[in-house]
């Protein structure tokens, strides 16, 4: 299964549409918030499944999740935008989370900040940001789980 991610397009459809084109197959997409009204786009750019949660600048939107747990080939995934884990400090929170919900991969976004590190079993992952990173280029992850390991590629944005 290939999953793509991002997080943090704040309404920018040219670097979604460039994200798309760049990443080739794959058979989900996860948007880690601002904009997740953005992951609609996506959807319909892509034709491909979106899941999406609500970031610190979805508000107010009643109907936006801010988080969501998501099995896929025999994994727990955790997607969160992370505003509510204080991940600009660190990520302890969220481990700390992932870890009471026995998470194999956690995804958020909210810091711009690429981020592909493990924290003992858990796998703990920030795709920066696909239209404004703090750091270097925008960017995007592209996900292999193959046999119930996830390999991680991230890709960057002219």
């Amino acid at each position: 299964m290939i999953i793509g991610v991002m997080s943090d397009s704040h309404g920018d459809y040219q670097a979604i549409e460039k994200a798309v084109n760049k990443i080739g197959t794959v058979d989900l997409w996860l948007h880690a918030g601002d904009c997740c009204t953005d992951a609609e786009f996506l959807r319909t750019l892509s034709g491909i499944k979106t899941i999406a949660v609500a970031g610190n600048c979805d508000w107010p939107n009643p109907k936006a999740e801010v988080e969501k747990f998501i099995e896929a080939e025999g994994l727990k995934f955790w997607l969160t935008h992370g505003h509510r884990y204080e991940v600009k400090l660190n990520t302890k929170l969220l481990v700390d989370v992932a870890k009471q919900h026995a998470v194999n991969v956690a995804i958020y976004g909210h810091t711009h900040i690429l981020e592909n590190k493990h924290y003992g079993d858990i796998l703990v992952l920030n795709p920066g940001s696909v239209a404004r990173p703090y750091v270097g280029a925008p960017s995007f992850m592209k996900l292999r789980i193959e046999k119930q390991v996830v390999t991680v590629e991230v890709l960057f944005l002219p």
